[in-house]
């Protein structure tokens, strides 16, 4: 009996052990994996200023970078990176952080992050803010590009808001971040005059992309939910929960311009989230308006005494274009088509 009650107790001793050394195993190799990075990126540095001082001092051409490429991989056969482009972005990364890379986001991040960021962005500050970003969120090369490629920096945190008069510290800053302006919804394809409805399908037809597009922690909760208040039936177009800010975030899409009367209808819609969905362990809840369009003065008098949390930004998509009118005219209609097909013959087995 005391042999088995000592071998359970050495079972569950030995298994928190076991995971405490996995734990410990597992920081380590990240810490070596973030050291190597450093090292590699602190030595690209090096080579790219020692190559910039040498083309500017003796006018190395560019066929030096090609012999010396060449040269390194014959001395190093098992060491890749060395390429003539290679050699070039490290000169051209160097000259970008003519001051060094020490303490700095650059030399946290792989060396392909670097190059993309020195290929495809110009400004130092906007580097460093994707750096940093790439450092909080994880992002891979691929995603690094898309959020360059959408300007992210230019549209990160710029939705107007009342969060700072709503919301306490540091919760009314960071959910400011999470709100961009505008939104990129270039993965669906509207007519020029769609229906907050068909708006509202191609997101959730696409929710992976549409998360994306949110930004990190957002986790969808369901479209067209439904809340009971006095006996009636109301259906919020989308609610998500947000793990950082510990909140659920309603959000509703509007297919035209701003109108004050929006708001109203939002600070309805969370005051009912507040009371009949949120835990008491949960922050208040969230609105984010979506329109088309906005007057960034309608929206600034709109928020200015509403006591609920809410940000208003605009969103853009891909608009089918339209056949111009000289050829509307020389297309069957669906009538016609359909007639045609009846006068077909049935198929036989």
């Amino acid at each position: 009996m005391n042999q088995v009650l000592d071998n359970k107790i050495l079972s569950k001793s030995y298994g928190t052990f076991l995971e405490s050394v996995k734990k410990d195993i597992l920081q380590s190799q990240l810490r070596a994996a973030s050291s190597i990075t450093l090292e590699l990126t602190q030595l690209y540095w090096r080579i790219g200023k020692n190559l910039s001082d040498k083309i500017h001092l003796e006018n190395w051409g560019t066929k030096t970078l090609e012999r010396l490429g060449k040269d390194i991989s014959r001395a190093f056969p098992n060491l890749s990176g060395f390429s003539r482009r290679n050699l070039y972005l490290m000169k051209k990364f160097a000259e970008s952080y003519p001051q060094g890379i020490c303490a700095t986001a650059v030399a946290q991040i792989p060396w392909g992050h670097n190059a993309i960021l020195i290929q495809k962005v110009s400004s130092k500050k906007e580097r460093m803010w994707y750096a940093n970003k790439t450092i909080e969120n994880g992002w891979s090369r691929n995603m690094l590009t898309n959020w360059i490629e959408s300007d992210l920096y230019s549209r990160q945190g710029k939705a107007i808001t009342n969060f700072k008069n709503t919301l306490p510290e540091p919760q009314s800053d960071l959910a400011e971040q999470l709100l961009k302006d505008p939104y990129n919804f270039s993965f669906i394809t509207l007519e020029d005059k769609f229906r907050e409805k068909e708006l509202e399908q191609g997101l959730t037809d696409h929710i992976q992309k549409f998360l994306l597009e949110l930004g990190h922690s957002f986790a969808f909760v369901g479209r067209q939910y439904p809340l009971e208040v006095g006996g009636k039936e109301f259906f919020i177009d989308l609610l998500f929960y947000h793990l950082a800010l510990h909140c659920y975030v309603v959000i509703e899409l509007k297919a035209h311009e701003f109108d004050p009367r929006d708001t109203g209808q939002m600070s309805f819609y969370l005051s009912a989230v507040d009371d009949l969905v949120r835990q008491p362990k949960d922050s208040p809840t969230i609105g984010m308006i979506l329109c088309k369009t906005k007057n960034k003065v309608v929206v600034e008098y709109a928020l200015r005494e509403n006591n609920k949390p809410i940000g208003i930004a605009s969103y853009e998509t891909k608009i089918l274009e339209s056949l111009p009118e000289n050829l509307k005219g020389s297309l069957p209609t669906t009538e016609e088509i359909e007639a045609e097909l009846s006068l077909l013959p049935e198929a036989t087995p």
